[in-house]
């Protein structure tokens, strides 16, 4: 009765947190796609693209990719052997195990009409998938802690699902172990199962189960009678046999039998198979209602990935759809690290240290920061914002993640997501607008210039006036410090501004004012105005023109510049002014 109380509890949590995470998949927000729909219309489109591809030729190549990606699990093999047999035989193990033995009143017991948990093949099957996980286990502590595989950076939840998935099978092996050899337990199906009454005859059963089935009795001491052993063997075939195989075919827990024989009889005494039986119990349906909130949530989400990024494709699937996707696989990611080890801003993150660079560290704060999971400290929200904004856009990490992610367009929707948010992060903006000019053509053209305008306006609050430029702007007094304050006066390189007589080669060669029929109009000031803004000292001209944040950081104005002014450079220097300031009033 409580077992089944128990086991009902566990399911239903498990399934309300399922509903639960499903449920944030659809009302994430993330995107100008996502901010028009209602939850309600991104689960209609879902259906609707889910059963469009089962109903089309898609469903071969789904069949494909769940037979060799899902359950050969290809794509492991591919990066690494060792890796892929730990994570096939934790995985495989796992799931039999949760299948066959943990829900077999609901699956296996329906299944098979003469099902029993001490018969085979349920018997030695239950201890191979159970022999399978402790293989994949041993593996991991290995790579993890011997080998320690490079940027394989261990999180507790990393270490809850080794404890979690641990304690289930070693207290399976060892309450196994102790029943075989359980004198009090033989007695108990002596007394509910058995149809012999007499003394001598369950005398007898007890002796062959001593001599047979690892049985281990208070009561035996001397050798047994061969007649005695027989007679009890008959009563065994006739009583026990379709319930109970031979204890060896059990051979993980057989093995224990045999350990624990010496002190078998005290530890029947002292109970301990039923402490054995509430640990392995509780341990199992704790790991199964929590796993919707946890680590191994990934069982169920990498599976999906896997299917969903080999028929979807950018540009063809419905975009709401792409996006549910996009949300979906941060639950997906295993945080095996295999993108982290081919990430090429790997330089960066050696010298700043700061994990959320490494692919596989900053999946879980995006998502915390995406779904508004965690309140998180400013200085989580720089190191976040960092790690995401210092990607290069490689590609390398989507290539080779084996839960068949495409890392690369979820860093692109991330970042065009957050800068919309209200974050003081200008610098995103100009030496790293590369990223975003990568998708311009992509997004709406009004939902693209938002946020730079929102920072903007930070930065100055003259930039629309700055960019009137038939009309006299009333701007702040000429600054004499300026030159200071920005390090133009004593920087070699920067200071290379005072050699500048305005001839417009920067202007001339610089890729965004090429960009505009009236680059005037559209940027305010042209570079070599910008320079000389600088050397007036009037701040809000220098900091507010459009160039200044527009520009790409080519260096072709530098390179072009016949008196050798760092131009770019001292554009880096008004630049980390106008940051270091807005820092300072947020």
């Amino acid at each position: 009765m409580f077992y089944s109380v128990v086991l009902n509890v566990s399911l239903i949590i498990f399934l309300l947190g399922l509903l639960l995470k499903i449920a944030s998949w659809f009302k994430c927000k993330m995107g100008m796609e996502t901010k028009n729909i209602s939850t309600f219309g991104r689960i209609i489109a879902a259906i609707k693209g889910i059963l469009g591809t089962i109903f089309s030729s898609k469903i071969i190549i789904l069949l494909k990719v769940f037979i060799l990606d899902v359950i050969l699990q290809r794509r492991i093999l591919k990066t690494d052997f060792l890796r892929w047999l730990m994570h096939f035989c934790i995985y495989s193990g796992f799931m039999l195990l949760l299948l066959m033995h943990a829900l077999d009143e609901i699956i296996t017991a329906s299944l098979f009409s003469n099902y029993y948990s001490t018969i085979n093949p349920f018997m030695f099957l239950r201890d191979f998938f159970g022999l399978l996980v402790i293989v994949g286990i041993v593996i991991a502590l290995y790579r993890r802690f011997v080998l320690k595989v490079p940027r394989m950076l261990t999180t507790t939840m990393d270490l809850y699902a080794i404890i979690i998935v641990s304690v289930i099978i070693v207290s399976g092996i060892l309450l196994e172990g102790v029943k075989i050899t359980s004198s009090s337990k033989f007695q108990e199906m002596v007394d509910e199962y058995s149809t012999s009454s007499e003394d001598m005859e369950i005398k007898a059963l007890e002796a062959f189960w001593v001599r047979e089935f690892a049985l281990v009795s208070p009561n035996r001491t001397a050798q047994i009678d061969s007649m005695i052993i027989e007679d009890g063997r008959k009563i065994h075939e006739m009583d026990c046999a379709e319930c109970h195989s031979n204890p060896e075919w059990a051979f993980t827990g057989y093995a224990t039998a045999m350990i624990v024989q010496p002190i078998a009889v005290e530890l029947d005494e002292a109970n301990i198979s039923m402490i054995l039986w509430y640990i392995h119990f509780l341990a199992v349906f704790l790991g199964l209602a929590y796993l919707p909130f946890s680590k191994m949530f990934h069982i169920i989400t990498t599976p999906i990935s896997l299917l969903a990024n080999a028929v979807m494709e950018k540009g063809k699937s419905d975009p709401i759809n792409i996006i549910t996707k996009q949300i979906m696989e941060l639950d997906a990611c295993t945080h095996c690290g295999t993108c982290s080890l081919r990430c090429s801003a790997l330089a960066v993150y050696n010298i700043k240290g700061n994990r959320n660079i490494l692919p596989s560290e900053k999946m879980s704060n995006i998502k915390k920061i995406l779904t508004n999971e965690k309140k998180l400290e400013n200085d989580e929200m720089k190191s976040i914002y960092e790690g995401i904004y210092l990607c290069t856009n490689c590609d390398r990490c989507t290539v080779v993640c084996p839960s068949g992610i495409n890392l690369r367009d979820l860093w692109f929707q991330v970042k065009e997501e957050l800068i919309h948010r209200d974050y003081p992060l200008p610098y995103i903006l100009s030496p790293l607008s590369f990223s975003r000019g990568l998708i311009k053509n992509t997004i709406d053209a009004e939902y693209y210039s938002q946020p730079i305008d929102n920072i903007r306006s930070k930065l100055t609050s003259n930039v629309d006036e700055i960019k009137r430029s038939n009309q006299v702007v009333s701007l702040s007094s000429p600054n004499g410090g300026f030159l200071d304050e920005i390090g133009l006066s004593n920087d070699k390189d920067a200071g290379t501004y005072s050699q500048c007589f305005s001839c417009c080669t920067c202007s001339s060669s610089c890729p965004v004012v090429g960009n505009y029929d009236n680059p005037m109009e559209e940027l305010g000031l042209l570079p070599h105005q910008v320079i000389h803004s600088a050397v007036l000292g009037n701040i809000e001209l220098a900091l507010g023109s459009s160039m200044l944040w527009d520009c790409l950081t080519c260096y072709k104005c530098q390179e072009n510049c016949p008196q050798g002014v760092q131009i770019a450079d001292v554009f880096y220097k008004l630049k980390n002014l106008a940051v270091n300031r807005n820092q300072k009033v947020s």
